[in-house]
């Protein structure tokens, strides 16, 4: 059996917002992998969702760059290590530089894109800053006959890049604000993954069986609440973030258009940075200076 750390019980109580010991029982019986605790409670509570790791997190900016014609853009993620390095004016002129090279060459692959003169202009600023800068990713949206529109959150955290056949670059980017806004999973319900699907379905068996219903009337149960999460996650099913009586998808086929895809970063989304123990690191080095000394 994992062993199951005071810090381990409090993320998971962090995340879900649940008591102590439930937190606990579901770290034991998932053997310390708190992803599965987290479907475990969903499982017994009835919890919808938990929140993001605390560890989930990198500073940085998204920028975006999107032809005069609306026939193409580009989306590009550029990372540093704190937040003040990335308000750093040396900072910006580097993420334009690759922004640039990424429209010019229209790449999304980062190895393809990082020649030599981008390379060097990276390590220069990573000694200039003292702090690690790395080009983490690149989206390209550019295909004939398409509108490309974009929107970015104002401190350069959120962007969206999004790609509409017929409308204008006025509705793109109506679209691509309530993308940044809302963060759905896809664009139509028939793209939502068959795993999160069973996922989603599993977890939802286990909460109706709970009710003590009959079995007919959880399979309704069921049912019903995969259609609903289905809904929430799907952009063309969801309430428009500026007029929620109106679906994105009757929006948009109203202006004789139609959504083709998106893409959404968020500066740091998934990198996990490890958490350090600033007291126990020193305690160590503590611990570790006074063996050096009673050996001389």
């Amino acid at each position: 059996m994992a062993n199951v750390t005071a810090a381990l019980v409090k993320e998971l109580r962090e995340r879900t917002s649940l008591g102590m010991m439930e937190c606990k029982n579901a770290l034991v019986e998932s053997n310390g992998d708190i992803d599965e605790a987290i479907e475990l409670l969903r499982k017994a509570s009835g919890m919808k969702a938990a929140k993001k790791a605390g560890r989930t997190a990198a500073e940085g900016a998204v920028l975006v760059k999107i032809a005069s014609d609306n026939s193409a853009g580009v989306l590009v993620e550029v990372n540093s290590e704190t937040d003040f390095a990335a308000k750093e004016e040396n900072f910006g002129n580097f993420s334009q530089l690759v922004l640039d090279a990424a429209f010019e060459a229209k790449e999304p692959d980062v190895s393809k894109l990082m020649d030599s003169e981008l390379e060097t202009a990276r390590l220069g600023l990573v000694q200039k800053i003292g702090e690690n800068i790395s080009v983490r990713r690149v989206a390209v949206a550019v295909e004939e006959g398409l509108t490309v529109g974009s929107y970015v959150h104002s401190n350069n955290k959120i962007a969206v890049l999004l790609s509409l056949r017929g409308g204008d670059e006025v509705l793109a980017k109506d679209v691509a604000m309530h993308v940044a806004a809302v963060s759905p999973m896809v664009v139509n319900a028939e793209e939502v993954p068959a795993d999160v699907l069973s996922k989603e379905s599993e977890i939802y068996t286990a909460q109706a069986a709970d009710s003590g219903k009959p079995a007919d009337i959880v399979e309704k149960m069921v049912s019903g609440r995969l259609r609903k999460f289905i809904e929430e996650v799907t952009l063309t099913e969801q309430a428009f973030v500026k007029d929620p009586d109106i679906k994105v998808g009757k929006m948009v086929s109203d202006a004789n258009a139609e959504i083709i895809s998106f893409t959404r970063y968020e500066v740091g989304e998934g990198i996990e940075i490890a958490e350090v123990d600033f007291a126990a690191e020193v305690a160590e080095q503590l611990k570790g200076a006074e063996k050096d000394k009673d050996k001389e």
